[in-house]
């Protein structure tokens, strides 16, 4: 069965510049561009109305206003699923493919990219993941590593579709001249750069520890965290992360999000790019960085190593990490560079597209996926 304008709506539980979301315009776009009629629903909060960056119009994005914010983080996830549910039109795709643990709660008969897999102690909460992989038809992971998880967890077996990334907006940016000298004077120093906010999942404490072990050796580069907040309540954490950097006398520029065609620039222009991240899927913001000839340290995961082995250094502690930072900013490492401009070459939104049309001609095929 081959597809040819099949009507595909993409749920997402954000329009901000979450991984998942990132990745579901890319890849809505690249499925227009093959032909398919593709709407994307996500969830504005505080008031959005429309998604993080300009879409192609021949994409349809459809904003739902979530709830007000609720300081229970139980309750806020069970109001966002009900405020998809109520808004999402299903009955007209063909296919509904939720992009996560929300989306999947709050849509009928969908298929799910389970990009990781989350940890929850609450009963509430983990009852909610639980469902979020238990209730989808059919599943799509971003790497063999969440894949081999997904077995383990729950039995079921996943069609494997890499991310893509947007090589040629990030290469550019090595030649971005202006954009490049405007972060460079608002920093004021040659910087390491971590991207995805300050959150438990992305490592940022051991970063600081990291920090405060390698501004000793090295004390000119400066530490930048950008990115913003997600659905979860990270203030204990980032209150943590503060008490540590007083403490250490770490002090990082944390710039908070930044705007989409401001990023390129601020990524092409670090002297490394570090990605301690405790759990990813797949590792969109390292490839980007690879893709703008950047040095990536990242920690020594098996779905990391899996993905980026050969060309960026890996560590698992502060130490390794400081040690291996040290290294990128002392030592160019050229065939390393060109390794990881070549992966991140590889990795197209054009082909996962394509291999998403297979996907769903297949759950199409065996009758599964149509709604109503």
């Amino acid at each position: 069965m081959r597809l040819s304008g099949v009507r595909i709506s993409f749920v997402t539980y954000s329009t901000r510049p979450r991984g998942s979301v990132v990745h579901t315009l890319a890849l809505a776009e690249a499925l227009a561009a093959q032909g398919e009629d593709v709407t994307v629903w996500a969830l504005g909060r505080d008031g959005d109305d429309g998604v993080f960056r300009p879409v192609d119009p021949a994409v349809r994005v459809r904003v739902v206003p979530a709830p007000a914010r609720e300081d229970d983080f139980g309750r806020r996830v069970t109001g966002s699923i009900r405020a998809l549910a109520d808004a999402v039109e299903v009955s007209s795709a063909d296919v509904v493919h939720a992009q996560d643990c929300i989306a999947a709660n709050a849509v009928p008969r969908c298929v799910r990219t389970v990009h990781h897999l989350d940890t929850f102690t609450t009963p509430e909460l983990v009852a909610c993941h639980d469902r979020a992989i238990r209730r989808p038809i059919a599943h799509v992971c971003v790497s063999r590593a969440v894949a081999a998880e997904l077995v383990a967890g729950w039995g079921y077996r996943a069609t494997v579709i890499p991310n893509g990334v947007d090589f040629d907006r990030f290469a550019r940016a090595t030649t971005d001249v202006a954009g490049r000298a405007a972060w460079a004077e608002r920093i004021g120093r040659p910087y390491v750069l971590a991207v995805g906010g300050i959150e438990p999942r992305k490592g940022t404490l051991d970063l600081v520890e990291t920090w405060a072990r390698l501004q000793s050796t090295h004390p000119e580069p400066v530490l930048v965290i950008a990115g913003g907040e997600t659905l979860f309540d990270h203030r204990p954490y980032r209150a943590e992360v503060e008490r540590r950097c007083a403490e250490l006398g770490v002090e990082p520029i944390v710039l908070g999000p930044v705007a989409y065609d401001s990023l390129p620039a601020l990524v092409a222009g670090a002297a490394v790019f570090a990605f301690p991240s405790t759990r990813e899927g797949f590792g969109m913001a390292a490839m980007e960085a690879l893709a703008a000839g950047v040095p990536v340290v990242m920690r020594d995961l098996p779905v990391l190593g899996d993905i980026f082995y050969g060309a960026a250094r890996f560590a698992s502690s502060p130490e390794g990490f400081a040690a291996q930072v040290a290294a990128a900013l002392d030592e160019p490492a050229p065939a390393l560079a060109a390794r990881g401009r070549a992966l991140a070459a590889r990795h197209t939104w054009e082909a996962a597209a394509t291999a998403h049309r297979a996907f769903y001609a297949r759950v199409l095929e065996q009758g599964q996926a149509r709604a109503g």
